[in-house]
């Protein structure tokens, strides 16, 4: 089983920055894809960003062009670099991994989430 070990979340002012970072416990380059969501209080989990097959990446509508996910395959981690950011995207930020084994079968690991909030 891949352990993920989110960081990086914190208390920041709007417009202010972050970078999530992701770390996996796994050869990430092998992976099939890794995204971030969040959740905050009150509301499901939603899909942020995601990175397919390592260069493949989609965001969701609310953080294009503020958001940007990228992997670092040298070290195992993923990052969220999160701009711009609005008392809105105040959440706990998951890590999500999806991989496959050498038989075929699919797996999905999270890890325990970082808090970030926006707020003056």
């Amino acid at each position: 089983q891949v352990q993920l070990v989110e960081s990086g979340g914190g208390l920041v002012q709007p417009g202010g920055s972050l970078r999530l970072s992701c770390a996996a416990s796994g050869t990430i380059r092998f992976f099939n894809a890794m995204a971030w969501y969040r959740q905050a209080p009150g509301k499901e989990r939603e899909l942020v960003a995601s990175v397919i097959d390592g260069d493949v990446t989609d965001y969701a509508d609310s953080v294009k062009g503020r958001f940007t996910i990228s992997a670092d395959n040298a070290k195992n981690t993923v990052y969220l670099q999160m701009n711009s950011l609005k008392p809105e995207d105040t959440a706990v930020y998951y890590c999500k991994a999806d991989y496959s084994s050498g038989s075929g079968l699919t797996f999905v690991s999270w890890g325990q989430g970082t808090q970030v909030t926006v707020s003056s």
